[in-house]
């Protein structure tokens, strides 16, 4: 993949003017430190040639202007450091919330192929990376490429047949850096997929922890995050293997240099061809010559580190989301008909098609409920309502007018679901139902959780709504959690109402109450419920019988009953059990 220098350079246009005064610092340290090999060379020369009475006078004003010049450059060096970290510090918060911005925008089906904890992985080490090279990159071709010319420059004044033998040096040097650095550059992506790997690792192991620890599966765990740390380890050590061979190698090189300039400088002052204060300046601008070889030597793995990172952050913003919203969305509010129109789906990356030519009619305020064996397909018709997938033929209108047509966060706003598996963020009871309006009051939380019949429960917790519930609500019973996502779309208030098997891991205690809450949470809205246990859903208007991604049998339940078609054998399955 080739690296995106024009989106990387345009994460500096906001701070183009904080980018300014950075480059200023950076000249003008470079142009201070350039003086004092100068007046090095003054002192060492003119100054201890001259009378000692003219020495001794001008003893104190060089003092004192190696002091001025020593206190301007160390304050320009620290404006720079600040101004230059906040600088990055600000580049990464961007980058960062570009990419969170993003990917909560990217479609369902990015989801079923993603890892959490690599997606993390990506926001976190990655970014931090990014933002020192944001930093450090800019100041050191500025600060160590206005020095290494400058002392370039110098040093041909000075001497330039002792400066060819420095250039002698570069060429090979810089060939040198090349290769190893491009061997650095792969080992550093290398690590960056093996600690993502890590990180996708820990955070699958730690989410199901109750599941490792009720099959007393903990060992095969750990040799499955040994077996992912043995590959990273396994990665590190080719790059500190490639970063050895660099750094030894230019360090080698730079020794030469100095060796080079001493033995042959020496020579020419028993010749008389170089002076003795000439000598030590030289040394000194050679020094200044090397010195950023070697920092930009050091920086290299934070560099290399970064560019992988950044080519990583390239590639998943760059990702495309499935489901957009049209050009020109249409703004409706709902009443809730619901029509499924030659209705054909398939999954990525399958050809087994989910549903087949399927044509259902729901009307405003109906109580539907969708019953078939598992891979029917009846959660998948609960997941093209919203849009979650789009589907591969036909159409659904809601309102007559395509779902593809309808502005997405209109649609989404106007359909609420309750699941199996409930999704509690961590925080306060409060928070959780909040959820459901962000801008509700108090009084409408309160009034949302007597509705759905948890108030009683939620005045007894420790600290009433303002309890905290634990990481996904761990501190609540599933009946609990599951009114709590109750009582989170009571305040939504939906026209549309789609319930995915809401009650079929809960208790007869628990079912009972949520199956109270979800009938007056149905009143007045169109309700798609999705049943496992065919006991729960006798009471709906029309019952909608799935087989192999098509309507085989609809009515309600005597009449079905009667038919002693496909739902009459589910359930006399399920009565026999």
């Amino acid at each position: 993949m080739k690296f995106p220098i024009k989106q990387f350079l345009s994460y500096y246009r906001p701070y183009l003017s904080q980018l300014s005064f950075v480059l200023i610092c950076a000249f003008v340290t470079t142009i201070l430190a350039l003086m004092f090999p100068l007046l090095v060379r003054y002192v060492t020369g003119e100054m201890l040639a001259a009378d000692l009475s003219v020495a001794q006078a001008q003893v104190f004003w060089v003092g004192l202007l190696m002091v001025a010049i020593t206190v301007l450059q160390q304050a320009s060096r620290c404006f720079l450091d600040y101004k230059g970290h906040l600088l990055g510090a600000r580049m990464e918060k961007d980058l960062r919330g570009d990419l969170f911005q993003h990917i909560q925008r990217l479609s369902f089906s990015f989801f079923d192929q993603a890892k959490t904890g690599e997606l993390m992985s990506r926001i976190s080490h990655d970014l931090y990376a990014v933002s020192e090279v944001y930093h450090h990159g800019i100041e050191d071709i500025i600060l160590f490429g206005f020095r290494f010319i400058g002392a370039f420059s110098i040093l041909f004044i000075m001497n330039w047949r002792l400066s060819l033998i420095v250039i002698a040096f570069l060429p090979i040097m810089a060939w040198f850096s090349y290769l190893y650095n491009k061997k650095l550059n792969k080992t550093m992506l290398d690590n960056k997929e093996k600690i993502a790997e890590i990180h996708a690792q820990v955070e699958d192991s730690l989410s199901g922890v109750r599941v490792v620890q009720s099959f007393a599966n903990e060992q095969l765990e750990i040799n499955k995050f040994k077996q992912r740390n043995n590959q990273f380890f396994s990665s590190r050590k080719e790059t500190y293997q490639a970063e050895t061979v660099l750094y030894t190698g230019v360090e080698s090189f730079i020794q030469a240099i100095t060796i080079a300039v001493v033995l042959i400088g020496a020579n020419m002052i028993m010749e008389q061809a170089l002076e003795l204060p000439d000598l030590i300046a030289f040394m000194l601008y050679v020094e200044f010559l090397v010195a950023p070889i070697r920092r930009m030597l050091l920086f290299s793995s934070m560099l290399q580190e970064a560019l992988t990172g950044f080519q990583r952050f390239s590639e998943l913003i760059g990702t495309q989301a499935e489901i957009r919203n049209p050009q020109n969305p249409k703004q409706l509010q709902i009443s809730g008909e619901i029509v499924f129109n030659q209705v054909a789906f398939q999954y990525n990356n399958t050809d087994l098609a989910v549903l087949k030519k399927l044509n259902l009619t729901i009307s405003p305020g109906e109580y539907v409920a969708l019953v078939g064996a598992s891979g029917a397909g009846k959660t998948t018709i609960s997941a093209l309502i919203p849009r979650f997938y789009d589907v591969t033929e036909g159409c659904i209108l809601v309102d007559g007018c395509d779902v593809r047509e309808i502005d997405l966060t209109a649609l989404r706003q106007q359909i609420g679901i309750v699941q199996q598996d409930v999704y509690l963020f961590s925080g306060s009871v409060k928070d959780n139902i909040r959820y459901g309006n962000p801008a509700a009051t108090d009084e409408q939380i309160i009034e949302a959780a007597k509705q759905a019949n948890a108030h009683d429960f939620i005045i007894n917790l420790p600290k009433g709504y303002d309890s905290d519930i634990g990481q996904r609500g761990v501190r609540l019973s599933g009946g609990q959690k599951q009114r709590l996502s109750i009582a989170r779309v009571f305040l939504k208030n939906p026209p549309i109402l789609i319930l995915d098997e809401a009650t079929s891991a809960l208790d007869n205690e628990s079912e009972y109450i949520v199956k109270a809450s979800m009938e007056k949470l149905a009143k007045g809205r169109t309700t798609l419920v999705i049943a496992h246990r065919l006991s729960t859903i006798q009471n709906a208007q029309r019952i909608v019988v799935l087989s192999d991604g098509a309507v085989v049998e609809e009515g309600t339940h005597e009449g079905l009953i009667n038919q002693e078609g496909a739902y009459a054998h589910l359930y006399e399955q399920q009565f026999k059990q």
